[in-house]
């Protein structure tokens, strides 16, 4: 079978999408350092552990699996901690992927299939964000995908890497196999930090700002499940193999929530009260991204099939219920 060097593909979304790969006929080879991932989510194809930032590791495990193509999911990827360490965030990502690139061209792997973010876009308020929206970044995080991004097009335009870069929302949810989930040490995403906190395994949820403007008061994001945001990266990558060359997508729903939408909706899906408090804004969030997906759905045939709240909040609670990793 064709081999798929997945970076991070110990982590949450990564191996979704190794889980998806796998079904799809492809071997995928996680690249993790496990900083952040879960040696026990790799149960899709060979691990081969290893730093983006070691240049020696990357052409070792390149010569060995000879992949057809790159999915690269690794990344620091926290708001709060880029705002107050961005050194890092520009070391780890982008150094990091600039690695991984020249790794990839050197061996002659040229298609690419890249991880972005919707904070490239920064604050756009009352806008539906399409892939032509300016990119405005508001912390290091959104930046250094920007800067990955055009490093990508320096890259197609000397040495014909072809790229597929998905710029995507607010990722919730879990397999429903319950095969591999959500799980972060230490955990910030609203969804687990929320199920904890119904579960009694954390005080209670922090709501960062009620003053934003927006009909409760709390930020606006557009969640998209992960099971069809990897089933997006697999019609990228065939998109690539077709050879039809490099494209940015946005993967979203177009339907935003805010922070209190998504506490009422667990509610009712769990049928238990979750405890907050109110805190300050945090440096760094948007008031409201969401996106429109046109693009994907009309080039790739892309169309989300799991994401409504209440089937990414049922998944994220039967994973939360029946089992994490452990280090």
């Amino acid at each position: 079978m064709t081999n798929i060097l997945v970076t991070g593909g110990a982590g949450y979304i990564g191996s979704h999408a190794c889980k998806a790969l796998a079904r799809a006929g492809y071997t995928p080879v996680t690249y993790d350092n496990l900083i952040t991932g879960w040696q026990d989510a790799v149960k899709f194809g060979p691990f081969e552990q290893g730093d983006l930032l070691d240049q020696v590791r990357l052409k070792e495990v390149f010569a060995k699996y000879q992949p057809a193509a790159v999915m690269h999911f690794a990344a620091l990827s926290q708001v709060g901690e880029a705002m107050s360490q961005p050194g890092r965030y520009w070391r780890n990502n982008v150094t990091g992927s600039l690695n991984l690139i020249e790794a990839a061209v050197d061996a002659g792997c040229l298609n690419f299939v890249f991880s972005s973010t919707c904070a490239t876009y920064g604050d756009h308020d009352n806008v539906v964000l399409d892939e032509n929206t300016p990119q405005e970044p508001l912390n290091a995080y959104g930046a250094s995908k920007r800067a990955i991004e055009e490093i990508l097009r320096d890259f197609e335009a000397a040495h014909e890497l072809n790229h597929v870069i998905f710029r995507y929302f607010n990722v919730a949810g879990a397999d429903p196999d319950g095969e591999v989930g959500e799980f972060h040490r230490p955990e910030t995403h609203l969804v687990p930090l929320m199920l904890d906190a119904i579960d009694g395994k954390r005080d209670g949820l922090t709501v960062f700002g009620t003053d934003y403007d927006t009909p409760d008061g709390t930020c606006i994001r557009d969640y998209v499940h992960v099971c069809d945001l990897v089933d997006a990266h697999v019609l990228g990558l065939n998109w690539l193999e077709q050879g039809k060359g490099s494209r940015v997508f946005n993967l979203g729903t177009g339907s935003g929530f805010s922070v209190m939408e998504v506490i009422d909706h667990s509610k009712a899906v769990t049928n238990r009260e979750v405890p907050y408090s109110i805190g300050p804004r945090r440096a760094g969030d948007c008031t409201k991204l969401v996106s429109g997906s046109v693009r994907a759905n009309k080039e790739l045939g892309w169309t989300p099939k799991r994401s409504t709240l209440e089937t990414m909040i049922s998944d994220a609670w039967r994973w939360h219920q029946n089992g994490h990793y452990e280090k």
